[in-house]
Formats: C-alpha cells, sequence, structure tokens
C-alpha cells in the first residue's frame, strides 16, 4: 500500500504561483516514478507531469511546459509541483500518483499506469 496526500491548492489570480505537495507512506518511495495529474470539472483526468523515482528525468503536457516543474525530495518521502504564471483554465483538482514499476525507465502519460492516487486538492485561477 501507498498513501499520497496532497496539499497546497487554494484560489489565486491569473498570473500567480502555488506550489504543490505530495506526501507517500507505506512504501519505499524513492524507488518509484512519480506523476501528477489535474481533472477540471465535467472533463477527463488528464496528464501534466511525471518525475523520474532518482529525480533525474521529467516530462511536461504542453500544455504547462516552461509554467509547471516538478521536483522531489526523497529524504522527505515528497514530491512538489510548482505553478507558475497560472490561467483559468488550470483550474482544476490536482493528483498526484505514484507508478509502483521499481526504478522504471520510463516516463508514463495515462491514468491506467499508476497504481496509486491521492486524494486531490482544488486549485482555482481567477481571472
Amino acid at each position: 500500500q501507498v498513501q499520497l496526500v496532497e496539499s497546497g491548492g487554494g484560489l489565486v489570480q491569473a498570473g500567480g504561483s502555488l506550489r504543490l505537495s505530495c506526501a507517500a507512506s507505506g512504501r519505499t518511495f524513492t524507488n518509484y516514478n512519480m506523476g501528477w495529474f489535474r481533472q477540471a470539472p465535467g472533463k477527463e483526468r488528464e496528464f501534466i507531469t511525471s518525475i523520474s523515482w532518482s529525480g533525474g528525468r521529467t516530462d511536461y503536457a504542453d500544455s504547462v511546459k516552461g509554467r509547471f516543474t516538478t521536483s522531489r525530495d526523497n529524504a522527505k518521502n515528497t514530491v512538489y509541483l510548482q505553478m507558475n504564471s497560472l490561467k483559468p483554465e488550470d483550474t482544476a483538482v490536482y493528483y498526484c500518483a505514484a507508478d509502483l514499476t521499481i526504478w522504471s525507465r520510463v516516463q508514463k502519460r495515462r491514468v491506467s499506469d499508476y497504481d496509486y492516487w491521492g486524494q486531490g486538492t482544488q486549485v482555482t485561477v481567477s481571472s
């Protein structure tokens, strides 16, 4: 079992920034790639970014490239999502997820590729 708890969401004006955190427990966090997804009302959950187990590789959706940055602190079992230049269309519930393929070299983008999910945190960007 892996438990994931997101925090850091909230209400921000367009152009502002937020940093989300995802704290993991229950298994050896350092073995697993992590992903961030979001889901807006009436839309499917979509991939935002992923980071490899070592932190050495990242992957970003085009919609957030250059504005969002993911990182991880394996000593703290935490992955982060720094979101800058936020837009109203970034409004969604944000989820972190764990891919339990040990030491995977593949950055995955599909919801079905991830095994455990957090409960999500709401991000609302006002215009």
